[in-house]
């Protein structure tokens, strides 16, 4: 669990109780050895210093017990410091032994009995201790509301697990392996929409300084990175500064396209949210988000949009709906953050909302809850966007993704076939590690197994699930979703370059996205709607501009496409193709579709004010030559009275016909002819 989560994972029962319970005064404790008493004494004084203590009161409790096991207190502790910890299922069997051993060992015995079984999938022992713990309660000459609210919710939490570990989702569950995890605790991953990078929170003894935090006996949190070859991830590295410092520095979210980090600081106990970017493959210093948004409140996580331009986040700040609430903003057309909004009673509940993710459609909306319908402490959520734009109730998206403890800080990929989390199971490197959710959809053919399904414990790294289960959640058929993705290089060298690209749907004339291309790679990334007409512009300077003009089609399904585009620099004899200008059938009109290209076309010679270029126009071999060569030079010539409308002086401009005397693809084909209509233009002279 990472800092900026332990805020409102602590509002539960545990935090509550102090746990300052009774000392070891018993004359049979103290005609231990020495070796004994002091064990006891040191787990003492770290259990009263609260569960991020517990840990090392752990240590000196199970030392005590080795040497001697007949100390119900003892054991009962041990519980304790083991339900305060990342191996919860180990309460269970100490619980157990405790109340064997003396039935008046603790008043709240029976409550955590509930609880440790209800860890270990054991929901109808659970139930029955809960049952006896509310009778307690009942019996109780003064009520004690806390206690019975929490028991109440353990026992709605025992009955929706029930429930939801009977029609278990199809899904493999796999540990990313030694080279993301370790035995410190792995959490918060936040990965690109194509799966290339991920991006993550560690405890791990590399972290910036190598230093423990005193307030929980654990490493500082540091975030790491790992790119992904062949299917493989890499070896994580520290991310280092100025992202990482000597404190806790923990991820949030990643942008789609991996350029933009959003991270959690602490701000001395405040939590916040501020953002970096990567500027020429290096990550700029974290800026605090406006205040509006990072306020004196505890904000604690956020994610973008695929656009980029909505941002949701998570704060306790007052107004809301009871505990921490999800909200979000919009950024206004100048670039600013503008007014925040709650997400509504549809979402936000009296207890606590996390970790909030959209799917890079935007039809799908992602979070954790505790006041939903859980099977115990937060479980992640998913809520589909309808047909006018509102978006329908949550719905838990089920076992095995969801268990009985805490499940937060769920990402999906842009294809919604996997998913990411962190997770404790007993087979993993150690502690909390990361894991791969494949959702694998309805079975094709049924199988014949001795059992319904198997249940996913802590003890599961990787787990399958038979023929006769629900098809596994996945967003609805709203219309399938494009990544495009490539390199922008330098035509000639092949080097990559850091380029402005801009998307634009040409059916409203709006620009769809704006971001730059990966300065060290040249990669790019952006998620697209399908059943569209989109322009693509790429320009960066001492380089001739590129476009192209293309058709997505409606499709369910998500797709890839890729796009690997060499800029040529601006020197003579070097030419560009203007593929998103257009004309009226036949004529020498242009579109209204076309400004926005020969508006860049007009800059590009502002800003090279000595170029002098030729304004070239080609028709396929259809028609008469004369005919063609006509066309063709009044195309050119309008081309040229629009940039001189512009302000660019007509003598830098040469309007010039061919027909179809230089075609650049076959006439044979429509796909060919398509091609062989263009303008483009030439550098004369610089």
């Amino acid at each position: 669990m990472n800092v900026q989560n332990k805020k409102s994972v602590n509002k539960s029962f545990f935090g509550i109780l102090t746990f300052l319970f009774f000392f070891f005064a018993c004359n049979h404790a103290f005609a231990q050895s020495k070796f004994f008493r002091d064990n006891i004494a040191n787990g003492q004084e770290y259990f009263e210093q609260g569960t991020a203590f517990h840990r090392k009161a752990l240590m000196h409790f199970l030392r005590a017990d080795s040497l001697d096991p007949t100390h119900p207190e003892v054991k009962f502790k041990i519980g304790i410091c083991y339900l305060s910890s990342y191996n919860k299922y180990q309460a269970e069997d100490f619980f157990k032994k405790s109340y064997q051993m003396s039935k008046d060992v603790d008043p709240d015995i029976f409550y955590f009995l509930g609880y440790a079984n209800q860890l270990n999938y054991q929901f109808d022992s659970a139930n029955y201790y809960y049952q006896r713990h509310k009778d307690l309660l009942l019996s109780a000459k003064k009520q004690d509301k806390i206690k019975m609210e929490e028991v109440q919710q353990r026992l709605l939490e025992v009955e929706t697990g029930k429930r939801l570990i009977r029609k278990p989702n199809r899904v493999q569950i796999e540990n990313l392996g030694p080279n993301i995890n370790g035995p410190f605790a792995d959490y918060s991953p936040a990965i690109t929409s194509d799966e290339d990078l991920i991006m993550f929170t560690s405890r791990r003894n590399t972290t910036l300084g190598g230093n423990i935090d005193p307030n929980y006996d654990e490493y500082y949190e540091d975030i790491y990175q790992s790119f992904q070859f062949n299917r493989q991830w890499g070896v994580a590295r520290n991310i280092g500064a100025p992202i990482n410092s000597y404190g806790h520095d923990a991820t949030v979210n990643l942008s789609s396209d991996g350029q933009k980090l959003l991270i959690y600081l602490d701000d001395k106990g405040a939590g916040n949210i501020y953002e970096s970017v990567n500027i020429n493959t290096k990550w700029s210093v974290p800026v605090k988000l406006p205040s509006q948004i990072s306020s004196s409140a505890h904000e604690s996580s956020a994610c973008y949009s695929n656009d980029g331009k909505t941002l949701y986040f998570v704060s306790d700040r007052d107004g809301g709906y009871g505990g921490s609430d999800i909200y979000y903003c919009t950024q206004e057309p100048d670039g600013d953050w503008g007014k925040v909004y709650n997400m509504g009673a549809n979402v936000n509940t009296s207890k606590d909302e996390e970790s909030p993710f959209i799917s890079f459609n935007g039809k799908t909306f992602y979070f954790s809850s505790k006041g939903h319908q859980t099977m115990g402490g937060f479980d992640i959520f998913r809520m589909d966007m309808d047909s006018s734009g509102k978006w329908a109730s949550p719905q838990n998206i089920g076992y095995p993704v969801n268990t009985p403890d805490d499940d937060i800080s769920f990402v999906i990929s842009a294809n919604g076939r996997h998913g990411y989390y962190a997770a404790v199971k007993k087979e993993g490197y150690g502690n909390r590690d990361i894991y791969r959710l494949t959702f694998l959809g309805k079975e094709k053919r049924p199988l014949a197994l001795p059992n319904e399904h198997m249940l996913v414990g802590f003890n599961d790294s990787f787990s399958t699930f038979s023929a006769k289960l629900p098809e596994v959640p996945k967003a609805k058929p709203t219309g399938g979703l494009t990544q495009l993705k490539g390199l922008i290089t330098d035509d000639r060298s092949g080097n990559p370059l850091d380029a402005i690209i801009t998307i634009t749907d040409h059916s409203n004339g709006q620009e769809v996205a704006s971001f730059k291309s990966n300065a060290e790679s040249g990669k790019y990334l952006v998620s697209l709607s399908s059943g569209k007409n989109y322009g693509i512009t790429v320009k960066r300077e001492r380089y001739l501009f590129h476009s192209e003009n293309f058709n997505i089609p409606v499709s369910e399904d998500n797709i890839e496409v890729v796009k690997n585009i060499g800029l040529k620099r601006i020197e003579v004899g070097n030419k560009v193709v203007l593929n998103n200008v257009f004309y009226d059938f036949n004529k020498a009109i242009i579109r209204s579709e076309s400004f926005s290209e020969l508006n860049l076309l007009a800059k590009l010679m502002d800003e090279n004010p000595d170029i002098r270029i030729e304004l070239s126009s080609h028709t396929d071999n259809k028609g008469g030559e004369k005919y063609n060569l006509d066309l063709s030079q009044r195309r050119s010539q309008a081309v040229l009275d629009y940039l001189v409308s512009k302000g660019i002086q007509k003598p830098r401009l040469e309007a010039k016909g061919y027909g179809f005397s230089q075609p650049i693809s076959s006439n044979e084909t429509e796909e060919g002819r398509q091609l062989n209509r263009r303008t483009e233009f030439k550098i004369l002279s610089k």
